[in-house]
C-alpha cells in the first residue's frame, strides 16, 4: 500500500478508531517491504483526507519513515503544520507520554503521539 492509497482509505472510513486500524495495516505492509520499495512508497503526495490533522499525518508518517530508512522524506511532506496542536490518543498519561516522547517529525508539525502508537505488535 503506498501512502496515497492510504489518504484514499482514510478518507473513506467514518471514524478515527478505522482509520487507525487501516495506518497499523499500512505500517505492517510497509516493515515488510525491502528499503527501495519502502521508500517508494512515500514519494507521490497524498491527496486530501478531508480532515486536515490526518493530511499532516501522513506528511509527519513519510519523514518520519523514510528518517528511519536513512532517507529524506519527499518534497511535498515538508509544508504540512496544523495550527492547532493535535492529540490523536487524549488521555491524561497519553498527553503526557506523547509530549515527551513524540517523534520530531510528529512533533514539529504539532500532533503529539507516542511512538508505540506508530508500531505493529
Amino acid at each position: 500500500m503506498t501512502l496515497v492509497e492510504l489518504a484514499g482509505y482514510l478518507s473513506e472510513a467514518e471514524a478515527d478508531s478505522d482509520r487507525w486500524r487501516l495506518v497499523a495495516e499500512f505500517l505492517e505492509e510497509h516493515r515488510h517491504e525491502p528499503s527501495d520499495v519502502r521508500a517508494a512508497l512515500l514519494v507521490a503526495e497524498p491527496p486530501g483526507t478531508g480532515d486536515e490533522r490526518w493530511d499532516v499525518f501522513l506528511a509527519a508518517l513519510a519523514e518520519h519513515l523514510a528518517a528511519r530508512d536513512g532517507h529524506a522524506a519527499a518534497d511535498w511532506a515538508y509544508g504540512r503544520r496544523l495550527r492547532q496542536f493535535w492529540f490523536p490518543f487524549d488521555t491524561p498519561f497519553a498527553r503526557a507520554d506523547a509530549l515527551v516522547h513524540a517523534p520530531a517529525a510528529f512533533r514539529g508539525r504539532g500532533i503529539f503521539v507516542a511512538p508505540e502508537n506508530l508500531k505493529v505488535a
